[in-house]
């Protein structure tokens, strides 16, 4: 099933010279080299995709780094808030996953946790997942060295990044349902998604922290939170079961590695 759906020589990136309104309407049917073995070590490129699920409050598994820093590469999404979590989710980060809305929002959502802006960490790549026009305005302005000219965000200054040209590839592996429905245009995977289908097509070894589980119910929306809200929040543009479902085969097949919470013994 998942050597039908993958796709070996697909280009994983857009750089400057392909943005434009025909790439951007031919990617739109779909919607909806960046890491290098560590020198000295045995030649395979080690990736820990770190997303922002409440599983990982009070994990531990960042602690003192002694887990995460066994992956040559920590790839963080979203709202990637390391100070204060540095014992559960690690303190680096090599690459950034996000959109245009994320990389705006996350800041003042979760404002009052403490959280200020993307990871600057020094090396640090920097990828965007385009997911609707107001993310090819967002590039327009950055490809010309101005910010944003048009859209919602409006003079909005950005931080140079790599584009993420995933739309085919997430689908061919998440074809939701709601794909059928009238709202088909809106619907796509969430940031966490891309993030994890681009180590598994750069990384040789895939351990991932912070992702859906069959026991979510029990863990916040955000690792930042202290506790469980009554509901959590599922946004209808997203099919988080059917994401749930491909990481534990993923995971069944040792295609990667996905982070669960042991059971606690009675």
């Amino acid at each position: 099933m998942f050597r039908k759906a993958f796709l070996p020589n697909i280009r994983l990136f857009l750089h400057k010279d392909n943005i434009n309104v025909s790439e951007w309407n031919r990617l739109s049917h779909f919607n909806k080299p960046l890491l290098l073995p560590r020198p000295g070590g045995d030649g395979c490129v080690r990736c820990a995709v770190v997303g922002t699920g409440g599983i990982l409050n009070g994990s531990r598994m960042g602690q003192a780094d002694k887990r995460l820093i066994l992956m040559s590469f920590s790839n963080r999404v979203n709202g990637a808030m390391t100070t204060g979590f540095e014992a559960d989710v690690g303190h680096r980060t090599s690459v950034y996953v996000h959109s245009a809305h994320s990389i705006v929002k996350s800041p003042q959502l979760l404002k009052k946790f403490g959280y200020k802006s993307a990871p600057h960490d020094e090396g640090i790549k920097y990828v965007m997942m385009p997911e609707a026009m107001k993310d090819f305005q967002w590039l327009e302005g950055l490809l010309k060295g101005t910010n944003v000219t048009s859209g919602p965000y409006c003079n909005q200054i950005q931080i140079r990044v790599f584009c993420f040209n995933f739309f085919l590839i997430a689908h061919r592996f998440l074809m939701s349902m709601k794909m059928e429905s009238k709202h088909w245009s809106v619907v796509r995977p969430t940031n966490g998604a891309f993030t994890l289908f681009l180590a598994l097509h750069t990384c040789d070894i895939v351990n991932t922290y912070g992702f859906m589980t069959d026991d979510y119910k029990k863990y916040s929306d955000y690792y930042v939170q202290k506790t469980v809200m009554k509901k959590n929040v599922h946004h209808a543009h997203h099919d988080y079961e059917l994401e749930l479902n491909l990481w534990k085969k993923l995971h069944e097949r040792k295609i990667m590695k996905l982070y669960q919470r042991k059971k606690q013994k009675h």
